[in-house]
């Protein structure tokens, strides 16, 4: 049985195949090289639904004697390779449409491809608001690369279809070429936002401060129980979080004691984020120190 995950990345593999079809055979009855260049940069969008499909099934493996840490990783390996797609996209726009520029462009039947450009925004619109929100739910890097790929896709095609909109007003149909330019710009953006956060992942990248902030709030709520923390360590794998920290006890504490307290701050912080894998190495406190505010017997009697 599918997922959540696999169901949203199995939508996105639906719809860009049906709208492909669709460009190919309206750029074939125009001659628009920007509906050419829609189906070509949607052809990319379907590998990269593809590959954003396998990798979240992949992700949601559970870790085993060969991947200690899961499989998370799956998710920012697939958005690289979309955002690599994504510029190969883009440079074969350019050459298409500056060569349109260059031996002059032809269009007919401008209404087919208006409309089909028209339905392609209604269906992408849909399609990406769904994925997005089964990404923020899941934590899923593979589908938010999904979903801001579409959305970009939503403000190319209105490009498109605003360069056919005044080829067929104007009766200029150098406007087409050019939209197509302006659409690779946009394109090229995208894949670069979508590769630098996925590549993030690779690389070991700490988790947003923000997160990083509510992780040491959360132990800094126990001040009164814990003479503090050091050495905090983090960093995300597709949807899973690993956190590793030094956590320094009361002297006399006793191992239950310190085992229970683990517990404790681990529950409290899956309250406020997922799919977060804690490793917390306990130290004991240097009874010298003249600022602890934890109430301590063993320090009330040196």
């Amino acid at each position: 049985m599918f997922s959540v995950k696999s169901r949203a990345a199995a939508v996105s593999v639906a719809s860009n195949s049906t709208l492909i079809l669709l460009k190919i055979v309206a750029g074939i009855l125009t001659g628009s090289i920007s509906l050419i260049a829609e189906a070509v940069h949607s052809t990319m969008d379907l590998a990269a639904a593809i590959i954003a499909f396998f990798s979240v099934r992949i992700s949601d493996n559970p870790a085993d004697d060969e991947h200690p840490f899961g499989h998370g990783k799956a998710e920012n390996v697939s958005g690289v390779v979309e955002g690599l797609l994504i510029f190969v996209a883009a440079g074969i726009i350019i050459y298409e449409a500056i060569k349109k520029i260059i031996t002059g462009p032809r269009l007919e039947y401008v209404e087919i491809g208006i409309g089909m450009m028209a339905l392609s925004i209604v269906v992408n619109v849909i399609v990406s608001r769904y994925l997005l929100k089964v990404a923020k739910h899941t934590d899923s890097v593979a589908l938010e690369a999904d979903a801001k790929h579409l959305t970009t896709d939503v403000l190319t095609m209105i490009g498109v279809l605003v360069g056919l909109v005044l080829a067929r007003i104007t009766g200029l149909a150098i406007f087409d070429p050019i939209t197509a330019l302006v659409v690779a710009a946009m394109i090229i953006k995208a894949a670069y936002d979508i590769t630098k956060k996925s590549f993030g992942g690779l690389m070991d990248t700490r988790l947003p401060k923000s997160e990083e902030d509510t992780i040491a709030a959360i132990i800094n709520e126990h001040a009164n129980k814990l003479a503090g923390f050091h050495e905090m360590r983090t960093r995300k794998a597709g949807s899973h979080r690993f956190v590793d920290l030094h956590l320094v006890l009361p002297n006399k504490v006793s191992l239950e004691e310190a085992h229970s307290m683990c517990d404790h701050l681990e529950d409290d912080i899956k309250v406020k984020l997922t799919n977060v894998n804690m490793t917390i190495h306990v130290e004991p406190c240097d009874t010298t120190c003249q600022t602890c505010t934890v109430a301590c017997t063993f320090r009330e009697s040196i």
